[in-house]
């Protein structure tokens, strides 16, 4: 595979705001259920994530037997909203603190991660502000990002000035860009740790990119038509 990545590319794509790196993948089935959303759009939604964790090796499950479900979406118009959702402040400490700083921020998305003992992500909690920008967005290629930014803890900004997907030109269908989707598939490789704390990681992330196999870049069923 000839991708334009190095290693430094990889380890920015992990790297914190204060310049640590820290990576993790799922350590168990993913188990999703989302909320907020008509049946056609779940079925979007649930579809993504599939075929994300197709991409990536990863189990999928009806359910998980400590939370039921383990990776949660949430669709909304207001930020408040969370506030009247029972039992959200348990799901997600200091959610009050939490949702004022949303609020201050204009922010449209957020992602909360809960991690096992050995680091692995456990659980995850998307939250989608369905305003201005994000509202316009079709929902196959909305999922489909999200999908690609949940299946392993990216850097803050990882996205911040380029998205995850890319658009065939021949075809018009939305995929995951396919540097994106090889590093995904490294990162679940049986060989690479749950988790990691060394950017020593994003060497043997760019290892595996160089081995001659091909990770095709999965799109929806909807996006590719």
């Amino acid at each position: 595979m000839s991708l334009d990545l190095t290693p430094e590319d990889i380890q920015a794509f992990f790297t914190r705001p204060d310049g640590s790196y820290l990576f993790a993948r799922w350590g168990r089935p993913i188990a999703p259920i989302v909320f907020g959303v008509e049946d056609q759009t779940l079925r979007v939604v649930k579809g993504a994530i599939e075929a994300v964790a197709t991409l990536a090796g990863a189990q999928m499950a009806e359910t998980d037997p400590e939370l039921g479900s383990n990776l949660m979406f949430f669709f909304f118009r207001d930020w408040s909203e969370l506030l009247d959702v029972p039992d959200m402040g348990r799901l997600i400490p200091g959610l009050e603190a939490l949702v004022a700083r949303l609020q201050a921020a204009d922010a449209s998305q957020y992602r909360a991660f809960r991690f096992d003992d050995q680091g692995a992500i456990q659980a995850s909690f998307v939250f989608l502000r369905m305003q201005g920008a994000l509202a316009e967005i079709p929902a196959e290629t909305l999922a489909l990002g999200q999908a690609a930014q949940v299946i392993v803890m990216w850097g803050e900004a990882a996205f911040a000035e380029t998205s995850p997907l890319a658009v065939l030109p021949e075809t018009g269908a939305t995929i995951l860009r396919p540097e994106i989707a090889a590093i995904i598939a490294a990162a679940y490789d049986r060989m690479m740790p749950p988790s990691a704390d060394d950017a020593s990681h994003a060497l043997r992330l760019f290892a595996r990119l160089q081995a001659p196999t091909q990770t095709r870049a999965p799109g929806s069923p909807e996006a590719q038509g």
